[in-house]
């Protein structure tokens, strides 16, 4: 196998690989590339892949979800963006983009050394069925880099997407007005937001939550936003307004409720906190005309950092629906062994 590959941080049997992109004005920039590769594994062989990217202020950190799915007959992977997580550099200023489409480098570098690593374990060069898998505004991104790229995934999966800006268009139009002009002025200028830390407390296990979590790649209060970042986003938001479609069938897992606030409460523990459910839906339901929509009770803004009965609900609705889109191969591992014990059907519609 290759040299390059290395152990991560996350210990065996998870491997990174560092993917070198072009520099931009704060100089080098590098994506990452995490394979999760069990010792022993059946393994799913070339036959399909999840390629998973995160959201901001956030990395790859899901070990349950990696050793669901390669039970479930799925060769994992996870890509930590320029700027997050193992990505991020000294020097340079963590999640900062001015446009969505800076990514497109990063996801093709990862889904090359995707396919060369399956061809590597497995000695053959069959193209694998790849599911790309976004959490937030990973989601956004991969949302609109399916659209531009058509043919070359097999479906995508969109775990609470940021599909859309609570409040009314009036509204947005005039954020982003005033952003374009900033953006363009100072594009890493901070903007000011309550620094809550809701949302870390639901899911470190320092707090209230079962997660380990570097507080340097995902803080309490999460990275600055940034002027240039915002717009991208919501120049990201405007393109899905105006239309987009994904040629390829979309899941989209997503909390029941919402509970955004100004102070803590218990129901933020089985809410999502960050984005308003109800915006979200009703856009990812414009994304394409083969588009399922599992809003899952009880499930936090990452529905697989749940409680233990929601996110296997979560993992459930996504393995039943991605086998039905993607069938397994021959190599494909046993469908329901999984360590995390059995999945219960996930409720809600």
């Amino acid at each position: 196998m290759d040299e390059s590959w290395s152990e991560d941080i996350l210990g065996v049997p998870f491997r990174a690989l560092t993917l070198p992109l072009d520099p931009d004005d704060e100089g080098p920039r590098v994506a990452t590339l995490v394979a999760y590769e069990p010792a022993g594994a059946r393994g799913p062989g070339p036959s399909r892949a999840v390629l998973y990217i995160h959201g901001f202020s956030d990395y790859f950190f899901q070990t349950e979800l990696a050793e669901a799915l390669s039970a479930q007959g799925w060769a994992f992977f996870a890509l930590d963006l320029h700027k997050y997580g193992r990505s991020l550099l000294p020097g340079q200023t963590p999640g900062f983009a001015t446009s969505l489409e800076e990514y497109d480098a990063d996801l093709e570098a990862g889904l090359a050394a995707l396919r060369a690593r399956l061809a590597a374990r497995t000695g053959t060069e069959a193209d694998p069925e790849i599911v790309l898998m976004a959490h937030s505004t990973g989601g956004l991104t991969a949302t609109l880099w399916a659209a531009r790229n058509p043919g070359r995934i097999a479906a995508l999966v969109l775990n609470s997407p940021w599909l859309d800006i609570q409040g009314s268009a009036l509204l947005r139009s005039a954020a982003q007005g005033i952003l374009d002009t900033l953006s363009r002025r100072r594009p890493r200028a901070r903007l000011r937001f309550p620094a809550l830390g809701f949302y870390f407390r639901s899911i470190s296990d320092t707090l209230d939550g079962e997660w380990p979590v570097d507080p340097a790649w995902r803080p309490e209060t999460g990275f600055p936003v940034r002027a240039g970042w915002l717009a991208a986003v919501l120049a990201g938001h405007a393109a899905l307004a105006r239309g987009v479609t994904v040629d390829v069938p979309v899941l989209v897992l997503c909390s029941a409720a919402s509970a955004i606030g100004p102070t803590w409460n218990e129901a933020m523990l089985e809410s999502d906190i960050i984005l308003d459910v109800g915006p979200m839906v009703r856009r990812a339901a414009e994304l394409g005309h083969d588009v399922t929509i599992r809003r899952l009770p009880g499930a936090l803004h990452d529905v697989f950092l749940s409680r233990p009965e929601v996110r296997r609900a979560a993992v459930r609705a996504a393995t039943a629906w991605m086998d039905v889109q993607v069938p397994a191969g021959s190599g494909a591992g046993p469908p329901d062994a999984w360590p995390g014990g059995d999945l219960p059907t996930p409720q809600g519609g």
